[in-house]
């Protein structure tokens, strides 16, 4: 058998292309990355913000005994009368900061290294707090009523089921140790719960960008612009996450170098609506 001059000549350039290909994957992968947690941190920081509102405004009022401030926010919040809906709000704001600061602690790679005991009793709280959160909102939006439309109230109660199911997925995944199917229910997770979140961040930045109720009446909160973030809150977060778990397993470079650019325009987005809500809504109540 004899080796010809091609065969030599082409070998360094096969190797150095292979070589190429892996680099550019490699830097795709790192840029998909670096935007997926920069959007996290920014979705933290701004979650962060609102519990800190919630804790301080609804806590503030019920130490101080003034429930009825409660109704300068919520249109069915306290009611004279109703002392178990009542109480099964209160229960449900507490839980909105606990399963905030919860999923935050969650998330951390670190911690899960070093201290696999507290995430694992941290995950176990998480999973019960969703629970828990899901059935006060489903027995607030419906028992007690909210504002808007059918389509608000059929977009809550999805949600609310959602997180029931993906809570419940998560925790059989952890149990059986299936640990990388478990981190990406508990990611599906993270986001169906923080569906409230993103309809006011959502619904904030619409307003700064249109400085106007546009798409929806503001007096009976209802219109298509709503009934669209209604959906939207939970869908679209839930899609562009399944969208970047696919690529960053099997995607080519391309794909997750534009996947990478989404992610960072959502980031800017994010942001924008975290400030607008802090701004517009969050703060000026404090």
């Amino acid at each position: 058998m004899t080796t010809s001059v091609l065969d030599i000549a082409a070998a360094p350039t096969v190797s150095q292309d292979s070589a190429r290909q892996r680099g550019q994957q490699g830097r795709a992968l790192r840029l998909l990355r670096i935007s997926g947690g920069l959007w996290l941190g920014t979705a933290v920081f701004g979650q962060a913000l609102f519990a800190i509102y919630v804790a301080v405004f609804y806590g503030r009022a019920a130490l101080q005994g003034r429930f009825q401030d409660w109704n300068k926010v919520l249109a069915h919040g306290y009611v004279p009368g109703q002392w178990l809906l009542n109480i099964v709000l209160g229960l449900h704001l507490i839980f909105v900061v606990l399963i905030i600061a919860g999923g935050a602690l969650q998330l951390l790679p670190a911690l899960r290294r070093r201290a696999p005991g507290f995430h694992r009793w941290n995950g176990r709280l998480y999973l019960l707090s969703a629970a828990i959160l899901s059935l006060g909102g489903l027995a607030l939006a419906w028992v007690r009523g909210t504002v808007g439309g059918a389509a608000q109230h059929i977009s809550v109660s999805i949600n609310a089921l959602l997180i029931l199911i993906f809570a419940g997925i998560a925790w059989r995944l952890a149990r059986e140790r299936r640990f990388d199917a478990h981190r990406r229910w508990a990611l599906r997770l993270f986001l169906a719960v923080s569906g409230v979140w993103f309809f006011r961040i959502g619904l904030m930045l619409w307003l700064a960008i249109h400085q106007a109720p546009v798409g929806f009446d503001p007096k009976s909160f209802t219109g298509p612009f709503l009934s669209f973030l209604g959906f939207a809150q939970y869908l679209l977060p839930l899609a562009v996450l399944e969208l970047y778990l696919r690529v960053q397993g099997r995607g080519r470079p391309g794909a997750q170098l534009a996947v990478a650019g989404g992610v960072l325009v959502l980031t800017l987005m994010t942001l924008g609506g975290v400030l607008a809500a802090t701004m517009g809504m969050w703060l000026p109540r404090l």
